[in-house]
């Protein structure tokens, strides 16, 4: 062995090290699983919405679940309804109100708040109505719009198209 040196040494890589490089964090649970489990005849997708889970069944989305930190009072079941539906609906849901986050007092989003004393009964319902196919329940969602390229203003002269 004429340039010992040379030759890069062989470090052992600590067990730390790969239990970090290869630890699988764990899946987050969804808020209020057992809506999901409610609505599982319905084979829901779910999709991350705004820092919260929005439930799908076909093409509406129906529920968005929300449980986080910030913003206690708009924590629960928020049903994808419209504001002719809203009468009909409270009588069903005494405690169901407008979403305080959206910033508007009255919106088509409404709220089963988590920490009414009747949330889980009134979230189990709501299933039950979407389970039923209720036509208040469900919306939806508009296109998305793509963002077309700019239209140039200026004339091309015919010589100089080729």
């Amino acid at each position: 062995m004429l340039y010992p040196n040379l030759m890069p040494k062989r470090r052992k890589i600590t067990s730390t090290l790969d239990e970090a490089l290869f630890a699988i964090k764990p899946c987050k649970l969804p808020p209020f699983e057992f809506v999901l489990d409610a609505l599982s005849a319905l084979a829901p997708r779910t999709r991350p919405m705004f820092g919260c889970l929005a439930v799908y069944v076909q093409d509406k989305i129906v529920l968005i679940l929300r449980d986080k930190p910030r913003s206690l009072a708009d924590n629960g079941v928020w049903l994808a309804t419209t504001v002719e539906h809203h009468e009909s609906l409270r009588r069903e849901f005494p405690h169901m109100r407008s979403i305080k986050l959206l910033g508007k007092a009255v919106t088509g989003w409404q709220v089963l708040p988590a920490d009414s004393p009747d949330f889980e009964e009134s979230a189990l319902r709501a299933c039950e109505l979407v389970l039923a196919r209720d036509l208040r329940i469900g919306k939806v969602p508009g296109a998305r719009q793509t963002k077309k390229p700019p239209r140039c203003s200026a004339k091309i002269p015919a010589e100089t198209r080729k």
